[in-house]
């Protein structure tokens, strides 16, 4: 395990690409296609022009060329940034001060606006991150999968590990598998998507489980304001509101949207206007049906889609999003809401 401050570019490419190892990226199967909408359909909503956003997502173009992140504004990519192919998006977040943290499979890091790396932290060996939060801007969140699988709060400037809880998995051979996103809560407890073992788990600051629900395949989890828990559904394509009795109280299923079927649900998140945004992933799909899929879905609390993008000739697949225009502090965890 290694930890650094501000290092070139250069070197943090080299080094990362000397850490990676071989892994087979096979897409859970998806037990029915749903019909998808031609690709020249009129969508809802303004497209790219929409709202200005961070868009980030895993897998693109099946790992075979770089990836890459995006910063859309007035409906065009204002900004961007690669790694190499062998690496994965999943987890992508704006700070106040305009630097991004991101998670990248083989490390996690954070780049200034001129594409500087600024803080570095390396997954050790047969090891994967695929969470990245910022806990304020001198700490980070990360789900280290592995044998044994942990979760860790990094203090960026020294390295220190402040906090760290091994959690229980499926496989502890199957690293890959194991969790997309963790959050920590604004109570200060940890919302845990166990991807493998198909639930979401609170664990308060020593480990201890102190709340959890059935959740298939659950790639993400957030606590909403109301006190509700928000899931997605990775081989199920779903999204789902649950109460603190695990109650659905507000779901979404794979055809619930008239011509815009969920496929692989990632990142799903709650906005200040109350809609729900939805990252559609595509990866369960052959390469040739992906300009179909509607990657980016945002919907009112009655299921009314009043935004659906489909940018094939911009961007990838979707795994995280953060709109640029939503109020709050995204390292206060006031985007969670």
């Amino acid at each position: 395990m290694r930890l650094t401050g501000a290092l070139p570019l250069f070197f943090v490419t080299a080094l990362v690409t000397s850490a990676a190892q071989t892994v087979t990226q096979t897409p859970p199967a998806s037990a029915t296609t749903p019909t998808t909408p031609a690709a020249d359909v009129p969508l809802p909503g303004k497209g790219l022009a929409q709202h200005p956003f961070l868009y980030c997502g895993e897998w693109q173009d099946r790992g075979h060329s770089d990836q890459v992140m995006y910063l859309i504004k007035d409906g065009k990519v204002a900004w961007s940034y690669s790694i190499p192919g062998k690496e994965e998006y999943g987890d992508c977040t704006r700070l106040s001060n305009g630097h991004i943290i991101f998670s990248r499979r083989l490390s996690a890091s954070e780049v200034t606006p001129d594409k500087k790396i600024v803080w570095h932290y390396d997954a050790p060996p047969k090891t994967e991150i695929h969470t990245a939060q910022p806990i304020g801007l001198d700490r980070v969140l990360i789900m280290q999968n592995g044998d044994p699988a942990k979760l860790l709060l990094i203090k960026k400037a020294t390295g220190q590990v402040e906090k760290e809880l091994t959690l229980e998995t499926k496989r502890p051979e199957n690293v890959h598998g194991q969790f997309r996103h963790i959050r920590m809560t604004k109570a200060g407890t940890f919302l845990v998507a166990h991807l493998d073992l198909g639930k979401v788990v609170e664990y308060d600051q020593t480990g201890k489980e102190i709340w959890s629900v059935p959740a298939p395949s659950a790639w993400a989890a957030v606590r909403l304001k109301n006190g509700n828990t928000l899931i997605s559904g990775n081989q199920h394509g779903y999204v789902r509101e649950v109460n603190h009795a695990g109650e659905t109280v507000w779901e979404i299923n794979k055809d619930d949207l008239p011509g815009i079927p969920l496929y692989t649900v990632q990142e799903v998140s709650r906005l200040k206007n109350g809609n729900t945004l939805i990252n559609n992933w595509s990866g369960t799909l052959p390469q040739a049906d992906w300009p179909k899929v509607v990657q980016l879905i945002e919907v009112t609390p009655d299921k009314k889609v009043v935004w659906a993008l489909r940018a094939w000739d911009t961007l990838g697949p979707a795994s995280s999003t953060q709109l640029l225009d939503e109020p709050g502090n995204p390292e206060k965890g006031d985007l969670q809401r």
